[in-house]
């Protein structure tokens, strides 16, 4: 500061002192109620706060510049104050503690060893640290920090697992609600049993695994995977194995809670509309309750009933099975002969529960069939890592349970069977080429005999060939079948009309029931409409979006053919006065939560990213179990991956 004025460098040592007191506390200077300190960038704030319609009092961290208050740590969860008396100080040793009116410690960070000259420090990071005043670097010379003690939040940069030198166990719990920060019924924690995987328990029973690790991803949260946002860390070494995300832009606020219902969620701040967006949920259907079909079985959530025995398995309990408790799982055809059994290949699957697991990182995938076939107990292998063509070795021992299907999932799973299993499936391949050899002998010759009637069948259906292409994979209904379906389109099958045309209920020879959309003449919507629903709900598989089964394109009939709902749509009781009452709270609130998930997947989940534009009551329709199903995609429109608005000529749908 040589050649300044003295009352200069006076203002400038004002403001460096001030600048440390605003996010520091020390011996001589404890946070009051109603004091507060800030981190340096003015990201977070440390205080006391009254969470919901609570009045109890709580020293937390939270959001500075996001109203309102949004809360990520807490220091007394189990011990709040009943008044505005307490006082968060910095003991001589550097152990944070906080005291009541009476001056008693009902919270410390219990610090693990002792400081001579301690500061506490709230970082932009959102964590709190204890370290020696001289230190530069907080984060390296700490004897203390929040990150160390999470809540229900996980921020950028904290850690979920475990410390093997140290027996640090990072976890997070629920919220008992969102007026009391308690620990609540939920924990999401790593296990460390076998290969290390993150559960989500309740009461200590487990209602929710992500699966193992496999280099890039947990196998049943495709979503995880690196983007354009985050970034995905998941560590195994001698002293320690955790998991965190980081983000690429330090300025977009992003959290992932797991809340009061044990549902985790990733949430991020969005500036222009100041509120919290929901970027993606863990749980999200049936298929994610843990070992819901049992050992041995797999679960899709786009068939019903949704679990399915693998390859050489049947259920165990038949009855039970077909009752849809499918707890007990499935259990083998045919019994192994150890070294003389086989494996099956599953592919796009969430691995099974990994518990009884063992891996090893540096072998190949040959050497691990080999040792999993000399271990007569190990009942199947995988690579441990996917990454450049795979490597690694995982090992299971015992049960398989807790597959589901995931297409998305690119690491394979071998699954030990008799030999005499995939013998038999072999046969059958070469009975089914044979017969097909013979059929398709016996059709040549059929072919060459009708292809006048093709010819002529051709031209009918050339209106469905303008609006069919390579792209649109669609079964077609023969026109005499729908008709006789729909009892030569009765006005009695009439079930509703819309800007399409009208609606008729059918009843195909199988007994399937079945909804008939049948193109008006006097329609304004034609070809385009029909073309643009058939590409969307085609390629759409969501259980909150209404099935498309195919269509009927003879001459100038233009029809789609839809599952049937027998309980017709949402305005059918919401402005009738006589069935508005027949539709209870609980029901309306399932309503709402089924038609946000359709469309959280079709704006952000599904392949495609779909704006519906014609979303009111008569196009969400309710099946038997009053599910809302969203219908009516002829004025959707597609967007872009990373596009965020669009244009349009004319002014359409609701």
């Amino acid at each position: 500061m040589k050649g300044l004025p003295l009352f200069v460098c006076s203002q400038l040592l004002f403001i460096l002192l001030t600048s440390t007191a605003l996010d520091t506390i020390t011996r001589d200077k404890p946070i009051r109620d109603g004091d507060t300190i800030v981190s340096a960038g003015g990201v977070y704030e440390l205080g006391f706060f009254s969470p919901g319609n609570s009045k109890n009092r709580y020293v937390g961290i939270w959001y500075k510049k996001i109203l309102p208050t949004t809360v990520v740590w807490v220091a007394n969860r189990n011990i709040p104050l009943n008044d505005t008396s307490g006082m968060l100080t910095l003991k001589p040793n550097g152990t944070l503690v906080l005291v009541n009116s009476s001056n008693a410690s009902i919270w410390s960070s219990n610090s693990s060893r002792s400081l001579k000259n301690p500061k506490a420090r709230l970082l932009d990071s959102g964590n709190l640290v204890v370290s020696g005043r001289n230190d530069r670097n907080a984060e390296i010379n700490l004897v203390w920090q929040s990150f160390d003690c999470p809540g229900n939040t996980l921020l950028p940069g904290m850690k979920l697992g475990r410390n093997l030198v140290t027996g640090m166990n990072w976890y997070r719990s629920s919220w008992k609600s969102a007026d009391d920060p308690a620990p609540g019924e939920y924990v999401d924690f790593l296990d460390s049993h076998g290969y290390p995987q993150l559960f989500v328990v309740k009461n200590s029973s487990i209602v929710y695994s992500v699966g193992p690790w496999n280099g890039v991803a947990f196998s049943g949260s495709p979503n995880s995977k690196p983007n354009m946002y985050y970034t995905f860390e998941f560590i195994i070494n001698q002293q320690e194995i955790y998991y965190k995300y980081e983000i690429k832009n330090a300025s977009l606020p992003t959290r992932v809670v797991i809340d009061a219902d044990g549902v985790i969620e990733h949430l991020t701040w969005i500036e222009r509309s100041q509120s919290w967006f929901l970027y993606l949920t863990a749980q999200f259907g049936n298929c994610d309750r843990f070992a819901l079909c049992g050992p041995y079985a797999s679960c899709n959530i786009n068939n019903s009933p949704p679990c399915d025995c693998l390859r050489g398995f049947e259920p165990r309990y038949p009855n039970q099975w077909y009752a849809s408790d499918w707890s007990s799982g499935c259990v083998r055809r045919t019994s192994l002969a150890c070294d003389q059994d086989d494996f099956l290949k599953l592919k796009g699957i969430k691995m099974p529960d990994s518990r009884q697991s063992w891996y090893n990182q540096s072998m190949n995938l040959e050497e691990c069939k080999k040792m999993c076939l000399a271990e007569c107990n190990c009942t199947a292998y995988s690579n441990l890592d996917v990454r450049n063509g795979g490597s690694g070795c995982l090992l299971w021992f015992g049960e398989l349970i807790d597959i589901r299907e995931l297409s998305h999932n690119e690491q394979d799973l071998f699954v030990r069977v008799a030999a005499s299993e995939l013998d038999s499936a072999r046969k059958r391949r070469r009975k089914r080429s044979t017969l097909i050899a013979v059929i398709s002998a016996v059709v040549a010759t059929f072919i060459l005999s009708v292809l006048a009637w093709f010819s002529i069948q051709r031209r009918k259906r050339r209106t469905g060939s303008e609006v069919l292409n390579e792209d649109m994979e669609l079964p077609l209904f023969d026109l005499v079948a729908v008709t006789s379906a729909t009892k030569n389109f009765s006005s009695a099958n009439v079930i509703g009309e819309g800007g399409f045309g009208p609606v008729y209920k059918g009843i195909l020879p199988n007994g399937q029931e079945i909804a008939v959309k049948r193109l008006s003449k006097y329609s304004g919507q034609g070809v385009q409409e029909l073309k643009n629903e058939i590409v969307l709900i085609s390629k759409l598989q969501h259980r909150n979006l209404v099935k498309l089964l195919g269509c009927c394109l003879e001459g100038e009939e233009r029809m789609l053919i839809y599952e049937f709902m027998p309980n017709t749509s949402l305005d059918y009781f919401i402005f009738d006065p006589s069935r508005n009452a027949s539709l209870p709270w609980k029901n309306r609130f399932e309503i709402a939560i089924g038609i946000s998930r359709g469309l959280l997947y079709l704006h952000q989940d599904s392949r495609l990213r779909i704006i519906h534009r014609d979303l009111k009551t008569s196009n969400i329709l309710l099946d038997s179990g009053m599910n809302a199903k969203i219908s009516d995609f002829g004025l959707a429109k597609i967007l872009g991956g990373d596009q965020v608005e669009g244009k349009t000529k004319r002014v359409i749908g609701t």
